[in-house]
């Protein structure tokens, strides 16, 4: 029997998720990127100034933090990654840190992005302000207004912010944006997605560069457990970048339960949701096959979702078939389930998250947990960004 295969494989592709369904003009930019990206990143010069930036500008290696209160409601032994805690208050920063200098060794001049929640959008044009190079990012015209903060550290930073208006103005929008953008601008460009998504190598390449996660992890868990495997390790999923940084490392190890959490919205069946998994059936979005919440004759559904960052009517392609193989479990919250989790944390932890890492937590009310079970929860982004929302909710 064969075991199942984890990693992309050389087209591409995880089991009958991926590819690069690209316009031709996009062609020799995502052709360059696939033959290069595996011998640039592993060149001895990259390692070393990827490892110091992660070392002394974004504050790696980030905590893994014994929740004792949290872990005394739930009974079991709760540790919360603290991503949080990163430069710039996100996971983001581990995966644009390594695409610049991946862009900089291509030769590259400018960047663009797309940013759902602001938090890679900022992460971007850090970097950027960081290398001196010339920065673009496309934003929901309706995320902007719900993430204001994010909207204007980009600009201090020196970044240009393009609203998206067309369909609902929100992640999805935005990446089309900046796509199209890419396809007129594809010899001095290079496009920093944001998470486990788009055409090969992106997916990989993502993954890869937030693996840093899960390998400190496992280093962590030998110092304060004796053993470097979790019994679970749950994580929010939008298009998933956090996700497969947080289970890149446990892959292979089955007995690790694996938690994917998909924002429910108003409910799987209120048609204002972004739980692709629950709703998605195989189709091409932003250039790879993948799961995508879409119309019989295959239109985008328009997502929803009260994080801005979960906003998004897809996942990557990696998450795609470790749903499909079984070996991820997806589970969805609701806004409500989200919004009371992420207060329930800042009065039990003193920590308030990001909306989308709320999600994750809201999840654990799904489980039941032995008490010497040890639970990891990638703890993705910090809440300064949310206050809008959860003021405007007003439940607290």
């Amino acid at each position: 029997m064969n075991k199942p295969r984890y990693e992309v494989d050389t087209q591409g592709y995880y089991g009958q998720f991926g590819g690069a369904y690209i316009p031709e003009m996009l062609y020799p930019n995502i052709e360059a990127l696939r033959e290069r990206y595996l011998a640039i990143t592993s060149e001895p010069s990259f390692q070393q100034e990827f490892q110091a930036l992660l070392r002394d500008y974004v504050g790696r290696p980030t905590p893994l933090y014994w929740a004792k209160r949290l872990s005394e409601k739930h009974g079991a032994r709760i540790y919360l990654k603290r991503e949080d805690l990163c430069h710039t208050g996100a996971h983001k920063i581990n995966n644009t840190i390594g695409q610049i200098l991946l862009a900089q060794r291509l030769g590259k001049q400018k960047i663009i992005a797309e940013t759902g929640a602001g938090q890679h959008g900022v992460a971007t044009a850090t970097v950027c302000a960081l290398m001196g190079m010339e920065c673009m990012v496309y934003m929901g015209k309706l995320d902007m207004e719900r993430q204001r903060p994010n909207v204007e550290r980009m600009r201090i930073l020196g970044t240009q912010v393009v609203p998206a208006t067309s369909g609902n103005m929100t992640l999805k929008d935005a990446t089309n944006e900046a796509m199209r953008h890419w396809i007129n601008h594809p010899t001095d460009t290079h496009y920093i997605i944001g998470s486990v998504v788009g055409p090969h190598p992106y997916p990989d390449m993502v993954a890869r560069f937030q693996a840093v996660i899960s390998e400190e992890m496992k280093r962590q868990l030998i110092e304060k457990e004796g053993n470097p495997f979790p019994d679970y390790v749950f994580a929010c999923v939008g298009g998933g970048s956090n996700a497969a940084g947080a289970f890149y490392h446990f892959l292979a190890d089955e007995h690790v339960q694996l938690v994917g959490v998909e924002a429910g919205g108003r409910g799987i069946d209120s048609g204002e949701s972004a739980a692709t998994t629950a709703l998605g059936k195989p189709g091409v979005l932003h250039g790879s096959r993948t799961l995508l919440m879409q119309t019989d004759d295959g239109q985008v559904v328009e997502p929803h979702s009260i994080s801005a960052g979960l906003d998004y009517p897809g996942i990557g392609p990696m998450h795609a078939h470790l749903f499909d193989i079984g070996r991820v479990t997806f589970v969805n919250v609701t806004d409500d389930e989200a919004m009371k989790a992420g207060v329930a944390l800042s009065r039990t932890e003193g920590i308030i998250p990001a909306i989308e890492t709320a999600h994750a937590m809201a999840a654990l009310d799904q489980f039941e947990f032995d008490k010497d079970d040890v639970v990891v929860i990638n703890l993705s982004g910090r809440g300064d960004k949310d206050l809008e929302t959860y003021i405007k909710w007003g439940q607290y």
